[in-house]
């Protein structure tokens, strides 16, 4: 039986910069606020992507995309916080995100609810890499939430 009145307290979004993230953003923000709940906001960076060209040029990259989402993380902590989300923290990470988002971070941060745009991928990014968030779906220990983006729909 489902209980009716669920609550999440440690709410969980991953944020790439597509107008999905932004759209899931949103919505933690709302779902953490109703809830009363904590909100941690994750972007991993995906180290396999830096492995495929000039090295210095991928030293580069990568530590440009660090600078970047460092600065857009503490944006995004402020913005929450500006909106009432009482308890905001971010997360930097490198590696795979498909087992990051799924499994290590919510499993490491007691996650009852995961909040992932429905994809930031273009479809042979999807075709190639598979969608993360259809891996976190079928691999998540907590409830998920596939946001759409209803501008983009429009």
């Amino acid at each position: 039986m489902v209980e009716q009145n669920q609550e999440y307290q440690h709410i969980m979004v991953a944020v790439d910069g597509s107008d999905e993230a932004s759209a899931a953003l949103e919505n933690a923000i709302e779902t953490a606020k109703r809830n009363n709940g904590d909100l941690l906001i994750v972007h991993v960076i995906d180290n396999r992507s830096y492995t495929m060209g000039v090295a210095s040029f991928d030293i580069e990259a990568s530590e440009e995309e660090t600078r970047t989402m460092k600065e857009i993380l503490g944006e995004y902590r402020q913005f929450a916080i500006n909106r009432g989300v009482k308890k905001v923290s971010t997360e930097l990470v490198t590696g795979s995100p498909k087992e990051l988002l799924a499994k290590s971070l919510p499993k490491e941060h007691n996650i009852d609810l995961i909040l992932c745009g429905q994809s930031g991928l273009s479809g042979i990014e999807r075709l190639m890499m598979g969608s993360v968030s259809q891996y976190i779906i079928r691999e998540a220990p907590c409830d998920v939430l596939i946001v759409r983006n209803q501008a983009k729909e429009k």
